[in-house]
């Protein structure tokens, strides 16, 4: 599926320092969709990945969880 990462309504967490090693992701999308496009915030131009909205949840929720932290 490709996802036009133009025309979509881009969010990135409110913990993001804007050091430039952000994600973003277009949550209204979800909604009509069951899609959640993710992008790099350095390259807004570039591509989109296309993560299911469950999987991104679930995602989101393990890294709320610690279960991403580095050792």
């Amino acid at each position: 599926m490709t996802t036009e990462t133009t025309t979509q309504q881009w969010a990135k967490s409110s913990y993001s320092d804007n050091g430039g090693s952000c994600v973003e992701w277009a949550p209204r999308t979800a909604s009509t969709t069951g899609i959640v496009p993710v992008r790099d915030s350095k390259n807004p131009g570039g591509p989109a990945l296309a993560v299911a909205a469950e999987a991104f949840t679930s995602f989101v929720a393990g890294v709320k969880a610690g279960g991403f932290d580095a050792t």
